[in-house]
């Protein structure tokens, strides 16, 4: 029987008070921690579409400060995190259904064979607990003790004629095969699912942020929740932050653990080691293959200005395992790094301070410049990875202004753009998102640079 349990959290997305972000081709682990939490299962990660391992690091960072292991988690990198169009149709660098299926099921092995498990606990988001429904339900259950699907559109996107092909319908054939019969879940595994109370862009009654503005999705918010697993609704939290938010981590901690955690917040290490994969898009599709002959640069800056204190503490260039680093930081320090990727633009990303190390910082160049940004001096972004931008929910301002291209309502935006005038080059611009705050500065447009405040949380 399905246990529903309804917890209000309003105004939340506001939060916290330390900072970070998360590779290898498929997979990423950190070092080893003394174990302090008994033998919870271990835990692999699962990202959504488009994205990587990268978005689970305060997730890894909170497991990590209730004293589970690093050694005993993973985050898998899908090769091509983009679904198909048409889940039967090949398509250049997306995935199938079955291609992430398999692409789980290594990564299922890979981590019982590091920890030795036999059974362990799947944790995904959106599209991510797809993979993990495929996979436990045709031929993995076996191997998996708990599976919790956080902002999975479980019953779909939308429900229609037309599109039967996409995964994203709850219509086709997909979804109806994962779906069929009195109990939506497999036996022998506990599930969980994870959903927001009315804003998650992904689960509208309204067909409008798909592009069909009036026409009935058929779906609701409900549409995550499954008939034989324990469903919760967290509150006013939109489509990422069923997975990243710390009110999703409290569920997601306990419901594997069987306990509650002992802290939400993330204690710091004294030294900090990072290193990441930097991918690609080809002809604009993003992906996470490695790119090979990628320079990275990392100062330290102020924090109220942005300022670099010095030359770089660290420079790498990848080989063909994409990979860089380690470079080793001080969890207080605010940083800048630089990515010059081949064929991309020249990407300054400023970052909070990581408390902690990780494996898994994954680089991205930003997006090309185009038309909208012809005869800007400097182009200044605000991204927030882990959740969207909510207004009037949250505080966002970047340049002491709430963004005009930030749609009010159900948050659906988790990217800001600034442009500035060519006076304005280098001058500092504050990004500021509830209690986060970042300092980016302005690098000129005409040498095909980029600014990216990156939150997060």
């Amino acid at each position: 029987m399905s246990l529903t349990r309804r917890t209000l959290l309003k105004g939340a997305g506001t939060l916290p008070l330390l900072a970070g972000s998360f590779g290898a081709s498929a997979l990423a682990q950190g070092a080893s921690t003394p174990r302090a939490a008994g033998e919870m299962a271990p835990i692999l990660f699962v990202h959504g579409n488009g994205d990587h391992a990268a978005l689970w690091i305060t997730t890894l960072w909170r497991m990590e400060s209730n004293g589970v292991p690093r050694d005993r988690m993973l985050a898998i990198n899908f090769t091509d995190p983009l679904a198909r169009t048409d889940d039967k149709a090949e398509q250049a660098n997306r995935s199938s259904t079955e291609d992430q299926r398999r692409e789980l099921g290594e990564a299922v092995k890979e981590l019982q064979r590091r920890t030795g498990a036999s059974r362990i606990a799947l944790v995904g988001n959106s599209r991510g607990g797809y993979s993990i429904r495929n996979y436990i339900k045709n031929g993995g259950g076996a191997e998996i003790s708990h599976a919790v699907l956080s902002g999975v559109p479980n019953h779909g996107v939308y429900d229609w004629d037309d599109g039967p092909g996409s995964e994203f319908n709850g219509r086709g054939p997909f979804l109806r095969g994962l779906n069929e019969g009195d109990s939506e879940v497999t036996p022998g595994t506990a599930f969980l699912t994870l959903r927001s109370d009315g804003i998650d862009k992904f689960a509208q009654p309204d067909g409008r942020l798909v592009g069909k503005p009036g026409k009935p999705t058929g779906v609701t918010s409900d549409g995550p929740a499954l008939k034989g697993a324990t469903n919760l609704v967290l509150g006013a939290l939109d489509h990422r932050e069923t997975a990243f938010h710390p009110r999703a981590f409290r569920e997601i901690y306990k419901f594997i653990a069987g306990r509650e955690p002992s802290r939400i917040g993330i204690v710091p290490e004294a030294e900090v080691r990072l290193s990441g994969l930097v991918t690609g898009s080809p002809a604009g599709v993003v992906t996470n293959r490695p790119v090979s002959g990628a320079l990275v640069e990392i100062y330290r800056v102020s924090a109220e200005t942005g300022e670099r204190a010095g030359g770089p503490i660290h420079s790498s260039q990848t080989g063909a395992d994409g990979r860089w680093g380690p470079a080793l930081v001080e969890p207080t320090w605010y940083l800048e790094i630089v990515l010059t990727s081949p064929g991309s633009s020249i990407t300054h990303l400023y970052r909070s301070p990581f408390p902690r190390s990780s494996e898994i910082v994954h680089l991205r160049a930003a997006r090309p410049l185009g038309s909208a940004d012809a005869g800007a001096g400097a182009v200044v972004l605000m991204s927030r990875p882990r959740g969207y931008f909510g207004l009037p929910r949250d505080v966002v301002l970047i340049d002491g202004k709430e963004p005009a291209d930030v749609k009010p309502g159900v948050p659906t935006d988790s990217v800001t753009t600034l442009r500035l005038p060519a006076t304005e080059v280098s001058r500092p611009v504050v990004a500021l998102f509830n209690q986060e705050r970042i300092v980016a500065r302005a690098w000129p447009a005409s040498e095909n640079r980029i600014a990216v405040a990156e939150l997060t949380y």
